[in-house]
Parts: structure tokens; sequence; C-alpha cells
């Protein structure tokens, strides 16, 4: 039999690989001349540099940058194993867990750090960059990110803008003549699960904000300067972007990365998959084991576990869901192309131990779903 495990992180307790490790044994135990394929995924967010790293045989690289509040911090990013394509998450340079709860405050707060890990790919001579905008501090619309890959952002005395949302209410003229080249000869995918605009009460400011520690006078003041940046982008880049899908997605670094290269903005998940080579691998499977820390209503709307079920459907093939735990609307995911779903906690236990426990728990639960498989192909014979 063929097996391809592939299951997101369980978020706080287990990463992909150690859920998809975990997965094989508990398969091996039934199954033990089993073909297993390891693919550990992520929806754009947390764990897809580390995902796509592993899967790939790529590198892991730590490079100092300018945080959100502006101090000086170490990011990650990844190489992945054909080396000429990156994997960068912004959260690692720009993510809100980088302010302290009592310091958070989006009209201050910078891309700067995204933007440097942006041109230190390209230092390495990448052809494609994916990003994934999940997790931001910010809401400066990308110009902090912008700044560091050349642009220049101009109040009406031709003076630098300072860092940070608010401070685009100044805003007179963006020079892009300095602007990184390599972008515009560089594939950059960009792993963003939401519609927001960048305005407006769907926007980055009015929908994200209050989560960054705005008040709603901050929102209005941080939308009001958005509007601003909408419009002398366009008048720089010669695109009107601010209404696109997306464009409002990690305080606007959506709108910024559309205005100053030519991203594409595309689900997290099939950004991943694709990248991982999931179709030639599911193509050829018997069987699925995909899995989250939770599974719920919100898995139904795209989260990672769906986009691999639905990749696996269109060669009809059988996907079981493994969950750290079973949340309100977790059926719904059964009219997404998830056959089964099932929890790994086999008893009341605290999260503390199941958090502790839980590759052993991952383990027997592959192994008794497979137990019920191997039963199943009996009955057939």
């Amino acid at each position: 039999m063929r097996f391809v495990v592939a299951p997101d992180s369980f978020k706080g307790s287990i990463s992909a690989m150690d859920v998809a490790e975990a997965m094989e044994k508990g398969i091996k135990t039934v199954f033990p001349a089993a073909e297993v394929f390891k693919v550990p995924i992520a929806d754009g967010g947390e764990g897809t540099v580390a995902a796509l790293v592993e899967t790939t045989g790529g590198e892991m690289i730590m490079q100092e940058v300018i945080g959100p509040l502006g101090k000086p911090l170490q990011a990650y990013w990844g190489i992945l194993g054909d080396q000429k394509t990156a994997v960068i998450e912004m959260a690692a340079a720009s993510g809100l867990p980088l302010v302290p709860k009592p310091q958070r405050d989006p009209r201050i707060t910078t891309t700067y750090g995204t933007g440097q890990l942006m041109r230190a790919a390209l230092d390495k001579g990448v052809k494609k960059l994916i990003i994934g905008i999940g997790g931001s501090a910010t809401n400066d619309g990308g110009m902090g990110m912008a700044k560091a890959l050349g642009v220049r952002f101009l109040d009406q005395d031709g003076k630098e803008l300072p860092e940070g949302g608010a401070a685009l209410r100044n805003l007179a003229k963006i020079d892009i003549a300095g602007m990184d080249q390599r972008l515009a000869q560089t594939k950059i995918l960009v792993a963003c699960d939401v519609d927001n605009p960048l305005c407006g009460p769907r926007g980055a400011s009015a929908v994200y904000g209050p989560q960054k520690g705005a008040t709603p006078e901050m929102i209005d003041e941080l939308d009001a300067a958005l509007a601003v940046y909408a419009v002398c982008a366009a008048m720089a880049t010669g695109k009107e972007v601010a209404e696109w899908p997306g464009a409002g997605a990690a305080g606007g670094l959506g709108a910024g990365l559309l205005f100053f290269s030519d991203a594409q903005l595309r689900p997290g998940v099939e950004i991943v998959l694709e990248t991982a080579g999931f179709s030639g691998l599911v193509s050829k499977a018997d069987f699925v084991f995909t899995g989250e820390g939770r599974t719920d209503f919100q898995t139904a709307f795209g989260k990672a576990p769906v986009g691999v079920a639905k990749a696996a459907k269109q060669f009809g093939v059988p996907v079981v869901c493994l969950a750290g735990g079973l949340g309100k609307g977790a059926e719904h995911v059964l009219a997404e192309g998830i056959d089964a779903i099932f929890s790994v906690v086999p008893q009341p236990m605290s999260l503390e131990e199941c958090m502790e426990a839980g590759p052993v728990l991952v383990e027997n639960a592959a192994e008794q779903i497979c137990r019920l498989l191997k039963i199943g192909m009996l009955l057939k014979r």
C-alpha cells in the first residue's frame, strides 16, 4: 500500500514533520511494508517555512532584521531544495507576537524587516519568492517593506516619512527610481487567505486593527492614511489595486506587494501543496492522512486539511483527518472532501497532558485507523 501523510502542525505542540512521522509509525505498525510519503504542510501562516524546507530538503537561514517596533531581532527564512526558491513568513520579522501587548500600536509598527528578508533572498540569487503574510503586527500598507527594497516615501517638503502606518497621512510622493530591479525579475507568490480590500469598513484598519491594539480613533486615522497611500502608490506605479481581494491583508502588505512587484495573491495551502509536488505523490496513493491541532467550522474555509482533501479528491483517494481536538462545526469538513475525522485524544485529558503526549496520541490514532482499514480490506475480499 502507498500512503501520503500531509498534516499541518498541531500549533504550540507538535511540528508538521513530527506529526507526519508519528502518523508513519502508526501506519507501519499495521502495514510494515507500506510506502509512506511524508509531506508536512501549512496554510501560509506559521510553520510554512519549516514545512517547505523539510519537504524539499532545503535550508533554514537566520537573519538580523528590524522588528516591528524598530529594534533589531533575529528572523528566519528558508531556501528550498531547488536552491532557486525562497520562502518567507512575514510574521517572523513583523509579526504580532513580537510586540508585547502593552506596546501594541499599529500606528508605529513597520514591515521593514519583511523587506529585509526579501532583499536577503534576492541577494542569494533566488528566482522565486513565496511569502506568507499572516499574523502581522503592522498597518503600514507595506511601506516599510518597500523602503527596505529602495522605495522612498516623501512628504510635501521632500523629507522621508518615519515608519508606521500613521505617517502615511503626510505622504505626498512615492519615488520608485531606486527600487530593487530584481523584484521585476522574480516570481512572487503571496500566501493570502483573506479577501479584504485596503480601505473602508472591510479594510485592513477596520477589520484587523483592533487585534493589533487600535482604538476606534486609531482605526479612522489609519484608514485615512491608507487612502492617501493608495492614491500616491497608484500614481507612482500605474496600478489600481486598493480594491483587489487581499489588498488589505497583513495591514495592507498585500497591497504593497501588488503595488511594488508583480506578486500573485493565492490561497496559502495551494501554494504549499504545489511547491511540495503534492499532486504527483497523491496521484499514486491509496490513502491520505491529514491533520491539524483543532478541526472546527473554520477548517472548511480552506484551511490546510481541506486543501489536502481537495487535491486528493482529484484522484479519488480517500482522506482521513486526525485532529488534536474537534470543535463546533467540525462535521462541515465532510462536505469538503474529507471522508472521516477523528480526535487523537482517547480519554479525558488536560491540555498540558495532550500536548506532552502529542506524538504518541497521533501514532496510536493512526494505528487504529489502519486496523479498521485492514478489516475493511478483509471484508471486501
